[in-house]
Formats: C-alpha cells, sequence, structure tokens
C-alpha cells in the first residue's frame, strides 16, 4: 500500500513537471511581435487588370488575329504612336466589328478567331476588355448633327440578342483572361448613343432628343443578355450612369435613386456586376452627355449642372465598388482636363475610381499630362497601388496554434482591384525550400484608395515542418487556371520585396516555427 502512494506521487510529479516544462516551452516561444519597416518604390511597373490599355481592333470580314509576341511586348515600356509618353500595358482593349453582319448570324470562323484572340492574350500575360460593335465609322452630310448622319449602321434588337448568345459560349470559356467586358452593340462605336433602333437622342433623331420607354426597354434587354452571356465573376461596362440606373429600377426612375451601398458590392448581383465606361472623360462639364438625363416618353431631356453633379455623385459612390475606366475624347475642357493645380485631372481619375484608360486616344490631352507633369502619377495610379508600410510579425510560432499578423498598407492608386483575387501568405523553408500556402481571409477588393490594415489569424497547423521560414505575400489571379503565372500576380509598390519569377512580394522577415 505504501508502495502504490510512492508511485502515484511519482507519477503526479512527473506529470506537473511535463505540464511546467511544456508550459515554460511556451513561454520561451512567445515572444515580442517585430515590427518590420518597409521602403516605398516611386517606380512604374506593370500591373494586371489596371493602367493604360492597348487598343485594337479588328472586322469580321477582314478579321485578324491578336499576335501574342505583340502583346507580350505591351508588358514593357513602349513608346505610343504620336504620344509624348511610353506606357506598360496588362490590358488590350478589343473592337470586334461584326460589318456586314446586322441581318445575319455569326459564322464559326469568326467564333474561332475570337477564342484565338483569348488564347494569345493567355500566353502574353495580359488580359481583353471585348466590345463587339457593328459601326465604328460616321458618315457627315445634311443633317443637324452634319458630323455624323443616319442611318448609323448598327442592328436590330432580335439580331443583337441572337449574336450575343453565340458568343456567350466563348465568353464563358475564356473568363480567366477577361477583365471586363463593355455593353456595346447598339450605336455607332457601341456607346448606345446613334442609333438606328434604340432611340437617337442626338439633334438628328426626335425633336425633343430623348429616349422614350420602349428605348429603355430594348435597351435593358440588350443588357440583361449581356449579363447572363458574360461570366458572372466579370463586370459588364455601360456607356452611361441612367443605363444602369433604369436597368435595374425601370424606365421611370429618377437619376437621384441611390448608388450601390458596400453590403451589395461583389456578390455577383446585377447591381454588383454593372461598371462604367467614360469615353469622354474631361471632355465637357456633363463630359459630352455622360451625366445627362435623357427623359422617357412622359420626362423630357435635362442637362443642367444639377442632372450634371447629380449623376456624376451616382458614379463616385457607386463606382468604388464596380470597373470603371474610359479614354479621353477632346481638349475643348482644357486646362480642366490638364495637370493640377490648373486642372483637376488627378482629382476626377481618383474621385470616379478610374482603373484604366486608353493609351492611344485622345493624344492631344494626355500629351498635355506628360509637359503638365503629371503623366506619371497617372500611369502609377490607375487603378490600385499598394504599398506597404510596416508589418508586425511574430518571431515564432508553435504547431497548433495561430499566426497573427497585421499588414499596414496604403492603396496609393484611385480604385480597388474589381475582379475576385485571392490574398495567401506564403511560408518557404529556409533551407528546403518548400513551401507552404496559408489562404488569408481579407478581400482584395475591399482594399479601397487610402490607408489599410489587414489583420489575420491563420492556423498553423501540426503538418508544417519546425524550422525557419521565409514571410512572403501572394495576390494572385483568381483562375486556377493562370493562378501560379506572375504576370497575373499583384506587385506591391515597394523596394527590394518583389519576386519576378514566382509573382511573390517577400514580407523580409524570417519566422521559426516550433
Amino acid at each position: 500500500m505504501k508502495l502504490n502512494k510512492i508511485f502515484l506521487y511519482t507519477v503526479l510529479a512527473f506529470g506537473t513537471l511535463a505540464m511546467a516544462c511544456k508550459s515554460k516551452e511556451s513561454e520561451l516561444v512567445q515572444v515580442e511581435k517585430i515590427k518590420v519597416t518597409y521602403v516605398e518604390s516611386n517606380e512604374d511597373f506593370p500591373n494586371p487588370e489596371r493602367g493604360f490599355y492597348r487598343y485594337s481592333e479588328t472586322y469580321a470580314s477582314n478579321f485578324t488575329v491578336l499576335d501574342a509576341n505583340e502583346l507580350k511586348g505591351y508588358r514593357s515600356l513602349q513608346s505610343i504612336s504620336n504620344a509624348n509618353y511610353k506606357v506598360y500595358s496588362t490590358l488590350v482593349f478589343r473592337y470586334y466589328i461584326l460589318d456586314g453582319l446586322t441581318n445575319a448570324a455569326i459564322g464559326a470562323s469568326f467564333l474561332t478567331h475570337v477564342q484565338s484572340d483569348f488564347d494569345a492574350a493567355r500566353t502574353a500575360g495580359v488580359k481583353l476588355i471585348p466590345r463587339f460593335v457593328y459601326t465604328v465609322n460616321q458618315t457627315a452630310g445634311n443633317c443637324p448633327e452634319g458630323f455624323i448622319c443616319p442611318p448609323y449602321g448598327d442592328a436590330p434588337k432580335n439580331i443583337i440578342l441572337n449574336h450575343i448568345s453565340q458568343l456567350k459560349p466563348v465568353l464563358q470559356s475564356n473568363v480567366d483572361v477577361i477583365a471586363a467586358v463593355q455593353l456595346g452593340f447598339i450605336g455607332t462605336w457601341g456607346e448606345q448613343y446613334y442609333s438606328d433602333y434604340f432611340g437617337d437622342a442626338s439633334s438628328n433623331g426626335n425633336q425633343d432628343e430623348k429616349l422614350l420607354d420602349q428605348n429603355w426597354m430594348d435597351r435593358n434587354e440588350v443588357l440583361q443578355a449581356m449579363l447572363d452571356a458574360v461570366p458572372k465573376s466579370r463586370m459588364v461596362q455601360v456607356r452611361y450612369p441612367q443605363l444602369k440606373q433604369r436597368f435595374l429600377y425601370g424606365k421611370d426612375t429618377p437619376i437621384t435613386v441611390a448608388p450601390m451601398a458596400e453590403q451589395s458590392a461583389f456578390n455577383e448581383s446585377d447591381i454588383a456586376r454593372i461598371g462604367f465606361h467614360n469615353d469622354c472623360f474631361l471632355a465637357s462639364s456633363s463630359d459630352y452627355g455622360t451625366y445627362e438625363d435623357y427623359g422617357n416618353s412622359s420626362t423630357p431631356r435635362t442637362s443642367n449642372m444639377g442632372v450634371v453633379n447629380t449623376l456624376r455623385d451616382y458614379v463616385k459612390q457607386d463606382g468604388k465598388y464596380v470597373v470603371a475606366g474610359g479614354e479621353t475624347c477632346s481638349n475643348d475642357y482644357s486646362p480642366a482636363n490638364d495637370c493640377e493645380p490648373a486642372g483637376k485631372a488627378q482629382e476626377e481619375f481618383a474621385l470616379m475610381h478610374y482603373s484604366y484608360l486608353n493609351a492611344h486616344y485622345n493624344n492631344e490631352v494626355n500629351n498635355d499630362w506628360q509637359t503638365g507633369g503629371c503623366m506619371d502619377n497617372i500611369k502609377r495610379n490607375l487603378g490600385y497601388r499598394f504599398v506597404l508600410k510596416d508589418a508586425v510579425i511574430p518571431d515564432n510560432v508553435v504547431r497548433g496554434t495561430s499566426l497573427n499578423f497585421t499588414l499596414n498598407m496604403i492603396n496609393k492608386g484611385y480604385a480597388s482591384p474589381y475582379n475576385k483575387r485571392p490574398a495567401k501568405l506564403i511560408l518557404r523553408n529556409q533551407l528546403t525550400g518548400d513551401m507552404k500556402v496559408l489562404d488569408m481571409v481579407s478581400d482584395v477588393r475591399k482594399w479601397f484608395s487610402g490607408n489599410l490594415k489587414v489583420e489575420e489569424s491563420i492556423k498553423i497547423t501540426s503538418d508544417i515542418p519546425a524550422g525557419k521560414y521565409e514571410l512572403l505575400l501572394f495576390l494572385p489571379d483568381g483562375s486556377e487556371s493562370i493562378s501560379n503565372r506572375p504576370e497575373y500576380a499583384i506587385r506591391l509598390a515597394n523596394q527590394d520585396v518583389w519576386e519576378p519569377t514566382t509573382g511573390y512580394n517577400k514580407l523580409n522577415h524570417v519566422i521559426t516555427i516550433h
């Protein structure tokens, strides 16, 4: 009996000692977190789905397929024709001009060629912004507008709807290299204005220069077809904000309707998928009719400054959560479209959350930014530009516990990313090079302009071997087909962090896993 007691006391003593050792071990590895600081880079470099895009066009009657080598060259700094600046480009705008098809189906060869374009983009490491149209030509004549007269050359609704259904398979199967799709189809240039079939709100049309109820309903039907044809994870851009308003809420919707709130953003609903392309950025007080109320059968067209400001405010708020971009089109509004302080180009880009702009047009406006001294800022800040300021990271972590860290950043860009992409923490073993990829919960699309604090707590599982690990931040594309391509990963605007061969951003910190 006495021996049993001694044995029990011995077991208890060893158990207490073991618990104390384990507690002591935990205390030994629980060190203070380290603050790592980073140096900002002012370098201009290519980043996916943002920046100055390169323009291209092709005709159904004479299709020229995109060349992968040429597209790959766009990722290098290149001169632009008639421009005094050079750009890096990861986006290619593509006009698909369906000439001769206003009363016919799309042929199989055209669809094959479109697929070849997407294949070329994928090979080159760029993405496309497609717009399908019937005409990009204007015919001058004896009509009120003079420089452009009807007939304009677009197609009736039934033809458009049939073409959209034909295009749907190729759009659906190439989601990885689609940045966004523009509505197109309606009107000259696909800008939903000078149209033979959907209402002509110009002075060439009805005397009231407005759109009628049926015009709105027909346009809504085309937009709905495009939303159905384009993959759910991609946005469709419309030329005028009122097109979004009246698609969502009907032909009688006032321009004062509330813009999207953050809780409705990025959920693949219709409201979250309709973005904007303004093809007359800072061309006039209303951007050549971008911010106008086009009326309906029972209300007039109005374009006073109250209307302009109301629609501008709508895009300011709504555009925070959807893709916005476009091109300049006239220098008549100078100096307002010049650099600050005389102009407000950079301010307007930031207010409207621009992710991209045409590198080729209108160079009369764009060249002024180079001579005015703000082009470098515009090139860097179109879309997102993430600068890591500092990170608070522990030196050690025990398997079975969580790695808690904070990234303090600033998005100096005009917008946040508009397509979903994961954020990953990479642990790379210093000795073996083996990597463990840990998923973060943060939504990169919500890394809006301004200061950011990204706080994460990630479980370190027991299957990770003990050792010393480099920490890296990886922001890859959301499509599995290109998720490991460094060309499609986001690069931080910091010195000594980017790994071009992997697409990783080094956090310049080593952590010991016990």
